[in-house]
Formats: C-alpha cells, structure tokens, sequence
C-alpha cells in the first residue's frame, strides 16, 4: 500500500487561523503530511525580521495540530534540499505564489522529480504581518510606551 507524503513550509508565527486551513487542507490531501517551521535565521534572511515566537516553541505548537504527523525545522532555502531529505511527494503552498515566477519555477523544479505543488487559498482576514502590524500598533500607542498587557504582578 503506497501512502503519499505531503509537505508543508511556513513560518507559522504568531499561528492563526491561516495557518490551521494550510494544515488541515494538505491533510486532506496526503496520508502523513511533514509540516515545515522555518528556522529563525531563514525568517530573518528571506522577510527581513525575526519572528515573534522562537523557532523552538513554533515547532512546539505545530507539532501539536492534530493534522500533522510530523513537524520539522525548515532550515535550507532551497525547497529541493529540503525534498532531498524528507522524499515527500505533495508540496503545498498558499496560493499568492501560484502564476508568480517563484511558484512557476517551484513548480517546474518539482515536476522533474516527480513532486506535485498545490496551492491553497490565502487567508485574506488574517496574516502573521498583520498582526504583527497591530501588535506593534498597539504597544506604541500604549501610555508612556508601556506594555499593553503587563502580567508580571498578576497571578498565574
């Protein structure tokens, strides 16, 4: 019996909705889907920041969707040493890469091993950068620049 292997990559910071429909639509596409947490280094490289939750504890939550067998640190920027070292048969990706010349030639270099790419649809209402947005909003507009939520003298 032959099981096909899905893989998807992200950054899966501050995780949110998105990031649940990507995992749970790729699920539904392959027996045993490899979800991808990009290294903070690789973040900082290819969108020019640091992510707000450390590689450790993304991988940490990832791992813990229920769609996700296996959860991995994504720590290559080319995506075919990542499909040399894992084999998966299914890439997926969000669908704002689909016709731009990143997703022809993840596509094109893909299709000579075999690997077919999906995209899914991009969750319009919420994105990482937008949260991001309001966080940093939020915290400059807060009195005196002070922390919006300051939990140090509350109980825990």
């Amino acid at each position: 019996m032959t099981r096909t292997v899905g893989y998807a990559g992200g950054a899966f910071d501050l995780f949110h909705i998105g990031h649940l429909n990507i995992l749970r639509n790729a699920k539904s596409q392959c027996d045993y889907l490899i979800a991808g947490v990009m290294s903070d280094e690789m973040l900082l490289v290819t969108k020019g920041s640091l992510p707000v939750v450390p590689l450790a504890e993304r991988l940490e939550i990832v791992r813990h969707i229920a769609f996700v067998n296996e959860a991995v640190a994504e720590i290559a920027d080319n995506k075919m040493d990542t499909w040399r070292s894992l084999r998966f048969d299914v890439y997926f990706k969000g669908d704002d890469w689909k016709g731009t010349e990143k997703g022809r030639r993840l596509e094109r270099q893909f299709a000579e091993v075999g690997v077919e790419v999906i995209f899914f649809p991009y969750t319009i209402s919420t994105s990482s950068t937008a949260l991001r947005l309001a966080l940093t909003a939020m915290s400059t507009n807060a009195p005196d620049n002070q922390p919006v939520h300051d939990f140090s003298n509350s109980e825990r």
